[in-house]
């Protein structure tokens, strides 16, 4: 009896034992698990710290670039643009009667699809001499509170240092930043490197290995006319956002939306033809 009684007791104890031992266990799993977890918190944590603050040190430098563009004395205005600043960029046959004129933002991912779409009919007909076009580029989407940045005027810009080599490589060069294979999502702001603006610009004829524009493009010589043609965007008060086009005054419009395929275009052009 005394030795069944001893033998439980002994089974009693290693089973205390055992318990003893998962429960210590599980409190080191809890406290490495703790201690991991809250170093990756911090690691986490150090990581958001430093993309905000790299996010704001950017947004700072690009500031500072145009808030001192803004402030500089000399004012460079591309050749093949008219106007007291520079600001009015027609190109096509000056005897074309009617006019189209468009609205974009380099950044603008929609203005990027209406390039896809049916930019090659706006050229064949500039071309076939239907209509000249006006260009008037605006730079909101660089105020985007969600995604600020400097890429609409730096691309803006860079269109004004092609605009200087001809009207040809303007509109080259602005077919290609609208590229699929070159336009970034919006919400990165990649036209704010000049770099990326020269490399997207050797696949335009005219501005491959041209030094004269890369220099532009770098020293940011028509900074200050980006700023001065998106003031005259700001100024148009019936365009509220881009794409945009007017026929001769005449807004284009499918419904509330632009018009963004060739069908819904064409037809559209053609009623505000002027005889």
């Amino acid at each position: 009896m005394s030795n069944r009684n001893s033998q439980q007791n002994k089974q009693a104890a290693r089973e205390r034992l055992r318990a003893e031992r998962e429960r210590q266990a599980k409190k080191d799993r809890m406290r490495r698990q703790l201690f991991v977890g809250g170093a990756v918190v911090a690691v986490l944590a150090i990581a958001g710290g430093i993309g905000y603050a790299v996010t704001n040190m950017n947004s700072d430098d690009a500031n500072q670039k145009w808030r001192a563009a803004a402030e500089k004395k000399t004012f460079a205005k591309p050749a093949n643009a008219t106007g007291p600043q520079g600001t009015t960029v027609v190109i096509g046959d000056k005897k074309a009667k009617n006019t189209l004129h468009v609205y974009e933002d380099m950044r603008c991912p929609v203005c990027a699809q209406f390039e896809k779409y049916t930019g090659p009919t706006v050229l064949k007909d500039l071309k076939d001499g239907t209509y000249k076009a006006q260009f008037t580029m605006g730079t909101f989407l660089d105020d985007n509170k969600q995604q600020p940045g400097a890429g609409s005027k730096n691309a803006l810009s860079a269109l004004g240092a092609a605009l200087d080599v001809s009207p040809q490589a303007f509109l080259d060069y602005k077919e290609a930043l609208y590229a699929p294979k070159n336009h970034p999502e919006e919400t990165d702001d990649a036209f704010a490197n000049d770099q990326k603006l020269i490399d997207v610009a050797q696949q335009v004829k005219e501005l491959k290995g041209n030094t004269a524009f890369e220099k532009a493009v770098k020293n940011g010589t028509y900074d200050r006319w980006a700023l001065a043609m998106s003031k005259t965007f700001n100024d148009t008060k019936d365009i509220t956002g881009t794409p945009s086009f007017k026929m001769n005054g005449k807004k284009l419009q499918v419904g509330d939306n632009p018009p963004m395929t060739p069908d819904q275009f064409t037809p559209l052009v053609k009623q505000n033809l002027k005889k």
